[in-house]
């Protein structure tokens, strides 16, 4: 789910305009533009997105306050291709927002796979159940409502791979209470971890979710009970095997 914070990238537009933008403005963008640039071009030729998660990233710009807590089309096809490097038979999802990297994660499971998607706001719930009935998935799907902290340990589930993408806040209670349930060898991936770049420079960024989220990326960086590796990859992506 990338931040809400306004900085970001833009979501993915149609690929005949990225296509043209990319050829009108590569030559001369500033700082910013030049990234969203070379997200366009990485979107251009990372895979095709289904027809499905194109329906659902129009509805969720439409419909929702914070369209950019999606993952989209890039982020999703690098789920899609993770998913299909590890080959889980369980995943457990914290954060489903619209159900967008949901279903990635569903389309690339085998036929007995299963996720488990943990969403403590209710509101998007209508969109993200429409589209998981009509993806002929939702027998791959268990959709929870509620806590993750307090449901976490209520679910007897060998996890091969986790996603942490719900509120920043807890991104350590949540990675501990993973580690210490998940097995060896298994992977956790976190989402925004860099924060619209926020983190890099902390004396001009002094707001408590940029101190909370640079904390815990200090707090991974020299945790020796995993192997880790940050991704520059959209809004930071960090992904943890653990050992």
């Amino acid at each position: 789910m990338a931040t809400n914070n306004p900085s970001n990238p833009p979501s993915r537009r149609d690929e005949t305009q990225l296509s043209v933008d990319f050829n009108l403005q590569s030559k001369s963008s500033s700082k910013e533009e030049e990234y969203a640039l070379r997200e366009d071009y990485a979107t251009l030729h990372s895979g095709e997105e289904s027809d499905l998660l194109k329906r659902l990233d129009r509805e969720t710009n439409l419909k929702t306050l914070y369209p950019r807590m999606m993952s989209g089309h890039l982020q999703g096809q690098f789920l899609r291709m993770v998913t299909r490097m590890i080959n889980p038979k369980n995943i457990l999802e914290l954060g489903t927002f619209t159900g967008y990297s949901t279903l990635c994660f569903a389309e690339t499971l085998t036929e007995e796979g299963k996720i488990y998607t943990i969403e403590a706001n209710p509101e998007w719930q209508h969109i993200s159940e429409k589209y998981f009935s009509e993806s002929g998935l939702k027998h791959k799907i268990e959709f929870i409502i509620g806590n993750a902290a307090e449901i976490i340990p209520q679910l007897d589930v060998d996890f091969e791979l986790a996603f942490i993408d719900a509120d920043k806040q807890n991104n350590r209670l949540y990675y501990d209470m993973l580690v210490k349930k998940m097995k060896s060898g298994s992977f956790i991936l976190i989402d925004n971890v860099l924060w619209s770049g926020k983190v890099i420079d902390l004396n001009e960024n002094k707001d408590k979710d940029t101190q909370i989220i640079h904390a815990f990326n200090e707090y991974v960086n020299n945790d020796k009970r995993v192997e880790n590796i940050l991704l520059p990859f959209r809004d930071g992506l960090t992904l943890v095997r653990i050992n």
